[in-house]
């Protein structure tokens, strides 16, 4: 199964953006630190990376098995971000990047500090 999860967009300023984000649009911060927040805007989430760290890209939710069974078939190790999440990027024949994020039940920092609104949103 495939979800849409967020949009990530680069800045070279993370604290910067973040209040743009939360001044003009009322984003709620679900993460942030010096180089990557995350943010919910509305119904959808919003990444800001650092272009060293990441690139721009469109994540879609898939489940442990799903992420599993695409990282075998294009050839890539899972790797574990730093908010607990897994996952894989790859790109389209357009050359565009998309995450495949998986949120392991227990392990992300969304867990405790977020309430379940409903399948694969949270708040």
């Amino acid at each position: 199964m495939f979800e849409m999860d967020h949009v990530a967009i680069q800045t070279r300023d993370i604290a910067g953006s973040v209040a743009y984000y939360v001044e003009n649009f009322g984003a709620h911060v679900l993460y942030q630190d010096t180089t990557w927040a995350f943010l919910r805007v509305g119904q959808g989430k919003l990444a800001l990376v650092s272009p060293e760290q990441h690139p721009p890209h469109v994540a879609l939710r898939v489940d442990e098995a799903t992420l599993e069974r695409m990282a075998t078939s294009v050839g890539k190790p899972i790797d574990r971000h730093r908010d607990g999440t897994t996952g894989i990027y790859v790109d389209d024949p357009q050359g565009n990047v998309i995450e495949l994020i998986c949120y392991p039940p227990g392990e992300t920092v969304y867990e405790s500090a977020i309430v379940e609104r409903g399948p694969f949103t949270r708040d």
